[in-house]
């Protein structure tokens, strides 16, 4: 009985996901959040800088913006990093959907989210397509329906004559090794076209910078493929907007830029939300305002009365996404390139 009611709560939220994310595009106070979200992935931690980094490497690794990673460290973007500097990473983001066997991607996050057996593996920062509307990320369910390592890119005509146009030597296609924009691993969808899959430029990660493709960093695509299998299903959301009631009774808000002009609810969802679970009278209105305009991309604690909602400093939270996890992805920055990429 336990199982069949877990499966029913599963295809409730999964349906209400489809019904959100392909609904037209509505005017602000019309948009759809998600149900309200009881986890977050990521933490505040300390990064010790290795020779070459910039903060754009480092934010396009962790999935923070530059500009918000460099503001909270009390630097510009464009100041020089040395090797052995402390840098300050925040990179807690709401997790949208819970309690599922789902590959989750939500766009204006940047972030991948990997459920199996109502668990999350893993929370990715992802690169996604560019905000021209011919080269948009599609947003709806699909289903995996390939997956090759060392995949040949056979080049479309779209980006062939896109190349052509700006003078660039054009291929039909380019064969596995270090120059395939693929990387090692492909992930094909049910979309048309488009997938999942590594890059040979892992600092354009967490940007807006794709085809209409779900690029992540090399470490992370392996890990991703690993872990996935043929069919298993998955969802492309699009929610600018999430709030978060953890088990310990902190409120969580996070505001992501509506890239693609969808609409975000403003402040009149997230209230009609928090009315709608009981919390409205556990939020402070002014401190989420703040968050909701600043569009920083980051988990704020807008708890009523709390210190974190009030600005002042808080000690580390814990992420909940595994240490080894943590461990991993500060080993994978040895060596980050210092290339800059346009603002996000």
């Amino acid at each position: 009985m336990t199982t069949s009611i877990g499966k029913l709560t599963t295809a409730i939220i999964f349906a209400f996901l489809l019904l959100a994310t392909t609904a037209p595009r509505a005017e602000e106070p019309a948009a759809p959040l998600p149900p309200i979200s009881h986890q977050i992935s990521g933490g505040e931690f300390d990064f010790i800088v290795w020779e070459g980094s910039t903060f754009t490497s480092i934010g396009s690794r962790f999935g923070e913006s530059p500009k918000v990673l460099a503001l909270e460290n009390g630097k510009q973007v464009t100041d020089r990093l040395h090797a052995g500097d402390t840098v300050h990473i925040d990179n807690r983001h709401i997790v949208p959907i819970e309690d599922a066997d789902l590959i989750e991607v939500n766009l204006p996050q940047r972030m991948l989210f990997h459920f199996e057996g109502g668990r999350l593996r893993g929370a990715y920062p992802v690169a996604i397509g560019q905000p021209a509307r011919q080269w948009q990320t599609p947003i709806g369910a699909f289903k995996v329906i390939q997956l090759q390592e060392d995949p040949t890119w056979r080049v479309p005509a779209s980006i062939q004559r896109e190349e052509e146009e700006a003078g660039k030597d054009v291929e039909d296609e380019v064969d596995p090794g270090p120059d395939n924009p693929l990387g090692k691993y492909w992930i094909g969808l049910s979309f048309p076209v488009i997938g999942i899959h590594g890059t040979n430029h892992p600092v354009s990660v967490y940007s807006y910078r794709t085809h209409g493709c779900v690029r992540l960093h090399p470490d992370d695509i392996e890990a991703l493929f690993n872990d996935v299998d043929l069919n298993d299903r998955g969802v492309i959301a699009y929610y600018p907007l999430m709030l978060a009631r953890l088990d310990d009774g902190r409120i969580f808000l996070e505001s992501d830029r509506d890239i693609y002009r969808r609409g975000t609810g403003g402040i009149d969802a997230v209230k009609a939300l928090a009315r709608a679970d009981g919390i409205d009278t556990l939020i402070d209105w002014s401190r989420a305002g703040e968050v909701l305009d600043d569009q920083e991309g980051i988990a704020r604690d807008v708890t009523l009365g709390s210190e974190r909602a009030r600005g002042t400093p808080a000690n580390s939270i814990a992420a909940t996404t595994s240490d080894r996890k943590a461990r991993v992805a500060t080993d994978a920055s040895r060596g980050i390139i210092a290339e800059e990429l346009p603002p996000h």
